[in-house]
């Protein structure tokens, strides 16, 4: 008998987490979408419908949830520099955020970063010294990444500057990480320093 509720009890956590995802998901794409096309600095398209030869910003998505704008995507020699491959050693400058579909500014602070010109003001807010590397990040694409961070970097190449919003399936899940609420959509500012 106790086989029988605990596999009820498991078939009513299943259903309820897959229902969540169904309502969560589809509101966070939107969401994201919306700000991207509307509220983002410069207004960003969907890559499809950019005008290139314009150089028109836009975004990119990557597997269903990441949304990806590089900043430096029209940069001269652009296309001859290192692209990130699924067996690179990536180097990264970043900020992480949680998002909240509003513009990130100077004075958003992020929840993790290894950015030397947040440095001093992490001493300022009376953070732990230490507790943050502010040396670049080398990440292997082999290896253990948080999935919208690989799906992020793949295809960058060396010197790009990227905005990555991703909903909280390619984060970090259903679950609280630290500080930030479970299904929180997450934002990564990143610098691609070098490729490998």
């Amino acid at each position: 008998m106790k086989r029988v509720i605990y596999a009820l009890a498991a078939l009513v956590a299943l259903c309820c987490a897959c229902s969540n995802e169904e309502e969560v998901l589809p509101q966070q794409r939107e969401k994201l979408v919306s700000y991207l096309e509307s509220s983002h600095a410069p207004a960003l398209v969907e890559e499809s419908e950019a005008d290139k030869e314009a150089r028109q910003p836009f975004y990119s998505l990557s597997g269903s949830t990441v949304y990806r704008y590089i900043e430096t995507y029209y940069a001269p020699g652009r296309e001859s520099r290192a692209e990130v491959t699924s067996s690179s050693k990536v180097t990264i400058t970043f900020r992480a955020y949680e998002f909240t579909y509003s513009n990130i500014t100077d004075s958003t602070f992020p929840f993790y970063s290894n950015d030397p010109l947040l440095e001093q003001a992490y001493l300022e807010a009376g953070l732990t010294p230490g507790a943050w590397s502010f040396e670049p990040l080398t990440l292997d694409m082999r290896g253990d990444i948080l999935k919208g961070l690989r799906l992020a970097l793949l295809g960058c190449r060396a010197g790009d500057e990227v905005e990555a919003y991703m909903t909280y399936n390619m984060a970090f899940g259903d679950r609280n990480f630290g500080t930030i609420p479970r299904e929180s959509p997450i934002a990564w500012f990143f610098t691609v320093e070098s490729v490998e």
